[in-house]
Order: C-alpha cells, then sequence, then structure tokens
C-alpha cells in the first residue's frame, strides 16, 4: 500500500497491535517500529499474567472488559487457548501476618484464606519457616502472549494493514491536514498519528511538536531459576508477596522471580542491575526451600506509567490529528482487547462501546486532556 493512510502508528507493540486489529480495515492503516521486529520490548518481556485484582480499581474494571475476548478468541484468531489457569497464592511471613485479614478485608472477604499447612500443600517449595498463612486467588490465568500478539498481526494484515520494521521515526509535520513523516525507511504520509511508542512516547510527542505528558518509564527486572532434579513446578500457582514486594511463578520447567522494583529509566533497551538480579535471588532463598547459586537467565523490561498510573487514549483537544496511545504500564497485554476496542471506536469515530460508560471507563476518563496542558504550548 502506498500513498496517504488514514492512520500511522509509531510503535510496534501491542498497543498498536491491538487497535489497529479492532479497526477491521475501516481505515487504511501503517505500523512503523524501530526494531528489526514488532513487540521487541514491553510486549515482549511480560509476565504473561491476567488477573482482575490486585492493580488499580482502573484496570481491574480493563481487565474485566477484556476477559471475555480473552477467554473465548474469535474464531481463526489463534490456534489455542490464550488463557491456561494458573492462581495466585498471597503468603505472609510472620512480620505480616497482620496484612492477611486487611487485604482479606479489602477484597470484601473474595480471598480464600489458607493456613501455613493448607499454603504448603499449595505450594510445597515454600519455606516453612516463620510462615504465617497465605489468601488464595483462583482467578488468574497464563496468557499465552505469542498467540495474542500474532493473532492481532494477522488481523491486521488481513485487513490491508501495512507493517514496517527498522522505521524509527526521525521527524515530523503537519501541512494542510496531513502529517508528513521521516523514518529510516522513508516518507509516510498519514492523517493521523498514534503515539503508541511505549517508554519514547514523550520523546515521539515532541518530534511531532506536541507536549509531553510526563510518562515514566520503570524498569523492572526478573530471573529464571532452574529447580533441584525431581522438583515440578508446573502446577503451581504464582506466588506473591502479601505487600507484592515479590512475586515469582512456573515459566517453561523453570521458575520465574521478579523483586517487582520500579527504578525510572530513560527510555531505552533496558538491562538487568546487578542489584536488582541479586534481590531476585535473595527472594528465592528467603521464600522457598530452592538453593540456586546463580539465575539461569536475566533481563528488565520498560512499564511505561502516566503521572496518574491510567492508560492515555485519545486526543488533545488542541491537537489536530494527534492521538495518544500509551501509559499501559504493567497491564497492557492483559487489557488489550479492551484499550484496543476503546482506540479503534474513537480513531474510527463510533461511537464509544457501552460497557466502558458501564464500568466508569469511558473516554473522558482515559482522555489525555485530563493532563493540563504546559503554559507556553501553541497547540
Amino acid at each position: 500500500m502506498s500513498g496517504v493512510f488514514d492512520i500511522a502508528f509509531v510503535g510496534g507493540g501491542i498497543a498498536a497491535l491491538s487497535a489497529a486489529y479492532f479497526l477491521r480495515g475501516r481505515r487504511s492503516v501503517i505500523i512503523l517500529e524501530s526494531e528489526e521486529a514488532l513487540g521487541y520490548h514491553a510486549t515482549g518481556r511480560s509476565a504473561a499474567e491476567f488477573a482482575f485484582r490486585f492493580h488499580t480499581p482502573l484496570a481491574g474494571k480493563l481487565a474485566a472488559l477484556s476477559f471475555p475476548f480473552l477467554d473465548q478468541p474469535p474464531d481463526g484468531f489463534c490456534d489455542g487457548p490464550l488463557l491456561a489457569p494458573r492462581g495466585i497464592l498471597l503468603v505472609a511471613y510472620a512480620e505480616k501476618q497482620a496484612r492477611l485479614a486487611e487485604v482479606q478485608a479489602s477484597e470484601g472477604g473474595a480471598l480464600e484464606s489458607l493456613t501455613p499447612e493448607q499454603a504448603l500443600g499449595r505450594a510445597p517449595i515454600l519455606n516453612p519457616e516463620g510462615l504465617a498463612g497465605a489468601l488464595f486467588d483462583p482467578e488468574c490465568w497464563d496468557i499465552d502472549v505469542e498467540q495474542l500478539f500474532q493473532g492481532y498481526q494477522r488481523g491486521v494484515r488481513t485487513n490491508v494493514g501495512e507493517v514496517r520494521t527498522r522505521s524509527a521515526l526521525l521527524a515530523a509535520k503537519r501541512q494542510a491536514g496531513l502529517w508528513h513523516l521521516e523514518t529510516r525507511t522513508g516518507k509516510v504520509m498519514a492523517r493521523t498519528v498514534v503515539n503508541a511508542s511505549g517508554a519514547w512516547a514523550d520523546e515521539t510527542a515532541g518530534l511531532c511538536g506536541q507536549a509531553p505528558l510526563g510518562l515514566m518509564p520503570l524498569r523492572r527486572t526478573a530471573i529464571t531459576v532452574s529447580p533441584p532434579e525431581g522438583v515440578v513446578l508446573a502446577g503451581l500457582p504464582e506466588i506473591e508477596d502479601i505487600d507484592e514486594d515479590w512475586y515469582m511463578k512456573p515459566d517453561a520447567g523453570k521458575l520465574l522471580v521478579s523483586p517487582a522494583d520500579e527504578h525510572l529509566s530513560p527510555p531505552c533497551d533496558a538491562r538487568p542491575e546487578e542489584i536488582d538480579v541479586a534481590w531476585a535471588m535473595h527472594h528465592v532463598h528467603e521464600a522457598t526451600i530452592l538453593r540456586p547459586e546463580r539465575p539461569d537467565h536475566a533481563w528488565a523490561g520498560l512499564r511505561t506509567f502516566a503521572p496518574d498510573r491510567a492508560p492515555i487514549v485519545g486526543q488533545r483537544q488542541t491537537d489536530d490529528g494527534f492521538f495518544w496511545l500509551a501509559g499501559q504500564g504493567g497491564f497492557g497485554i492483559q487489557t488489550s482487547p479492551a484499550l484496543g476496542l476503546l482506540a479503534a471506536s474513537i480513531l474510527a469515530r463510533d461511537p464509544v462501546p457501552e460497557d466502558f460508560a458501564e464500568f466508569g471507563t469511558g473516554a473522558a476518563k482515559l482522555s489525555p486532556n485530563r493532563f493540563p496542558l504546559a503554559p507556553d504550548h501553541s497547540g
């Protein structure tokens, strides 16, 4: 496809792909990804978890809106289930025993309360010393991120959307109602630019002459360790500290562990810091009976948040043809059906789906207009 596109997505992660998928060919689309492969940054480094609880209330509502699609994807979207039951076990050791009742109360008694013995029955790898008890939430699933992402991609390509990798945005100018975009693979013209560039979203805004929104890329670290011979991890629930100070879950025969760290970072190809890897190993040794000497693998990713930690979906009243789809933080994959549908509805000038109003997550609540413009911004 050539000529003028209706929409140019800057960024090739799950935010862009899901929105382009739900447009379903109603607009001509091009996706511009700076890396050699789509989904290289945050999408490809996800913990692949779906849960209704333990997010902000807004993120939980977006997850609820997304669940039907993930639980029963459309015919032909994927080759197998997108969700696999996992469950979350929230554990508390002696000094945090009081937190069990507090969290149970905050969730309206919806979580199953477990004695230390019952918790060890669910997760025999736990360190029994000082274990005060646990709460169990069955409503947690593993997401097959690769199948989900590939399903979105197939839908985009089927609807004659164009995808260009290694196409970093270099410059942008709007003239006579059209965006003229300079990329590493040539010029692109589009009526609307969708800023879906993750950690780089404020930089992309600057290239397009728009005011930044103060997005915060926060680095998070994860490692995998191998269990001793004879220890099978596959049936374990996700295990999480009662205050979410760390979490661990089975991952392809190994144990994925994160210290749940959040370190402000410039936009970059994130790499793990030694201190955060050390903390992850510390949690393995403190909370389990496993004693690995070193991690098998360590990595880091950037989870990018708006100042109020809610996603940003929409166009500023003062911005002509510049659309924000950013700030999805650590829940972009599991809420991609909801946020993708919402973005596509706005971009196609369709009514916002009724479910969004019902759940209190309509376009206004997620709009960039909730942030004040800088005084010197000229529009």
